[in-house]
């Protein structure tokens, strides 16, 4: 087929785009709980609230009470003694995946061997 011609030989680049979508993910999971303090902070200060681990305190914004909501922001912070060792791992499992494999691309493609690609379907 001619709109074929030479895609078998054509080299792949390395897939960096999806080591950095991985990376992105493990650092969303790791960070999150800091994310919902620095909200629940931000939106305490902007109505003049007051918000601590110990209790709930009523929060009126807009004539609704946000008290707990605001405290389970707070709260979720402590997620973090989990999340982010668990990112520390996955961060240091994700570095040695990149590296194993960025050596192994290199190699090949040294070498002259392209990446393998499947064949196109097989057209009666």
């Amino acid at each position: 087929m001619i709109w074929n011609r030479g895609y078998e030989r054509q080299a792949k680049g390395f897939p960096w785009l999806w080591y950095l979508l991985a990376l992105f993910v493990i650092l969303a999971f790791a960070f999150a709980p800091i994310g919902s303090v620095i909200l629940c902070d931000a939106i305490a200060n902007a109505y003049g609230c007051k918000v601590d681990v110990g209790s709930v305190h009523p929060c009126i914004i807009n004539g609704h009470d946000y008290g707990e909501l605001l405290y389970s922001l707070g709260v979720m912070g402590w997620f973090m003694l989990v999340t982010i060792p668990s990112g520390l791992v996955a961060f240091a499992v994700w570095l040695i995946f990149l590296v194993l494999h960025r050596v192994a691309w290199r190699k090949r493609v040294s070498a002259g061997i392209p990446p393998p690609i499947p064949s196109p379907p097989a057209t009666a």
